[in-house]
């Protein structure tokens, strides 16, 4: 067994694409690929910015608002996912705060419920 820490004092700060208040904590990696917990504090946001592979975002706690292509922003909160091609331009924000897990790599595809 092998364990993993991805709390908030693991997390760094990511100031990218003008993002705001928004940290990243490892979890695993695979090949080509990466899994992350992401927090944004109340008000923050992730840029703007093109998917740089296959990215899913898999919203844990909190709530926001996400948006793609076209720009369009959707509200999103715990059990909600959403997943961008290689390329897209999103965005991520939230007046609240909120926690996800992140997963890139080459292939991702969301599942429908059983």
């Amino acid at each position: 067994m092998r364990l993993a820490r991805f709390g908030p004092d693991e997390a760094r700060a990511i100031h990218r694409f003008d993002s705001v208040g928004f940290t990243i904590a490892p979890i695993a990696g695979f090949d080509h690929g990466r899994i992350v917990c992401a927090r944004l504090e109340p008000g923050g946001s992730i840029g703007g910015h093109p998917a740089a592979g296959h990215q899913l975002l898999a919203i844990v706690s909190g709530t926001g608002f996400v948006s793609g292509r076209d720009g369009a922003e959707h509200p999103i909160g715990p059990g909600d996912a959403v997943a961008w091609e290689p390329g897209e331009m999103h965005e991520t924000r939230t007046d609240v705060g909120l926690t996800a897990i992140i997963v890139e790599g080459e292939a991702l595809d969301l599942l429908e419920p059983e």
